[in-house]
């Protein structure tokens, strides 16, 4: 059987997309689809991406009207954390650390779900 071999995007409604996409760029380092075919696109490292439908219930991506919250794998949590509180972003590092990592939550300009993880061991590489 042939599968996908990775996410080729992630798209989504806002209500500025423009400087939404300029907030990505500038805090997480997303760069912006190109507007050209000479221009690169932002390119991943390869790792493991978890693909999982929630219950429609959910409360894990806040508000009821948020269908959809990414993940975003880092190197170094507490680096990028200290990076985006020293920009004066609100982060929230869990405590907890769990087989698979360490998670924070952020939120963008629109008040949508950003996780980042930073993945344990085995995962990190993956």
């Amino acid at each position: 059987m042939e599968k996908v071999i990775g996410v080729g995007g992630l798209f989504f409604r806002a209500r500025d997309p423009q400087a939404l996409r300029l907030w990505y760029q500038e805090h997480l380092g997303i760069t912006p689809t190109p507007r050209n075919y000479d221009d690169l696109p932002w390119q991943t490292e390869a790792g493991i991406t978890v693909f999982e439908p929630f219950p429609e219930a959910t409360d894990y991506f806040g508000k009821d009207g948020k269908a959809w919250m990414v993940n975003f794998r880092v190197r170094n949590l507490d680096a990028m954390a200290a990076q985006l509180r020293a920009a004066g972003i609100e982060i929230k590092i869990d405590p907890e650390k769990y087989p698979n990592g360490r998670f924070a939550r952020l939120y963008d300009p629109e008040r949508n779900p950003i996780e980042l993880w930073e993945p344990a061991g085995r995962n990190a590489k993956h």
